[in-house]
């Protein structure tokens, strides 16, 4: 049983999250605990994007945040058939939101954090939000990551960037040997050389790990030479049709430039694939 964590604002993209969530895991047995954090003095707004699927233009309004996720709930049974796998509760709390799911990974096991990439601001200019941004780098657990266009698909490709400057331990990559043995997806370990260097001793080490750990699943190694990474990422992604991105968040050179960093039009990819955040 797979315990899931799905914070909500209540916003499009929040209900985006859920519902990619909802597909993601529909042949898994799954506790989903969804979870609103309020914090002190802020209001409840646009309630109808997650709650009725309209839009309320310039209304703010101040409703129980336990009634909105009741109505949440609400949507779930009325957008999807009853699985018998999956069990839902909600939680309201009021606090600053990396320590409420601190909170609930610990008291509730999670296993994954899964939510939008965006809140309620939808803030164009950036690639990740605040909120999203904090979860990933500060709550040490697996994050999905899911973007505002993202749309389900069986993730049969998933891409793998990694400059191999750090080893991976066993337990840090289960979570995409979870997804490539329901799914039968195949593994695409990607790496980008500014410059065509060729790997040293360690790097060579940590691919060698690799090749070993991924030995009985479909997995294949990509040397990339381009002087910007996300352009590098943005047509490997086009070429082999990927639906998931994974990366370790300690890996803060490709981490930084591939997920918090691309902002120019001609990228797209942190629009419309989910990344998995590894810690």
């Amino acid at each position: 049983m797979k315990n899931i964590l799905i914070p909500t604002d209540f916003s499009e993209n929040a209900w985006n999250a859920i519902d990619y969530a909802l597909k993601f895991f529909s042949k898994s047995s799954c506790n989903f605990y969804l979870l609103h954090v309020n914090t002190v003095g802020t209001s409840v707004t646009d309630r109808s994007a997650c709650v009725q699927n309209k839009s309320v233009a310039s209304e703010t309004l101040t409703i129980s945040p336990k009634k909105l996720l009741k109505e949440t709930l609400k949507r779930i049974y009325d957008n999807f058939p009853r699985n018998p796998k999956h069990r839902f509760f909600t939680i309201s709390d009021s606090n600053y939101i990396v320590d409420s799911i601190r909170e609930q990974v610990v008291k509730n096991r999670i296993n994954l954090i899964v939510m939008g990439t965006k809140g309620a601001s939808g803030l164009k200019k950036i690639a990740i939000g605040t909120n999203a941004g904090n979860v990933i780098t500060k709550v040490k657990c697996t994050t999905m990551v899911v973007p505002e266009n993202a749309k389900y698909s069986e993730p049969k490709e998933i891409a793998f960037p990694t400059d191999f400057s750090i080893f991976y331990r066993p337990e840090t990559l289960q979570p995409i040997l979870d997804i490539v043995e329901v799914n039968n997806a195949t593994v695409n370990v990607l790496h980008v050389n500014k410059y065509g260097l060729e790997l040293n001793e360690d790097q060579q080490k940590n691919k060698e790990y690799l090749d070993d750990y991924f030995t009985n699943y479909t997995h294949s190694f990509h040397f990339l030479t381009n002087k910007h990474i996300e352009n590098a990422v943005q047509q490997f992604v086009d070429e082999r049709g990927i639906n998931l991105i994974a990366m370790l968040a300690k890996n803060l050179n490709y981490f930084q430039l591939i997920l918090f960093h691309p902002t120019v039009n001609e990228i797209s990819y942190y629009k419309d694939v989910p990344f998995l955040v590894l810690h």
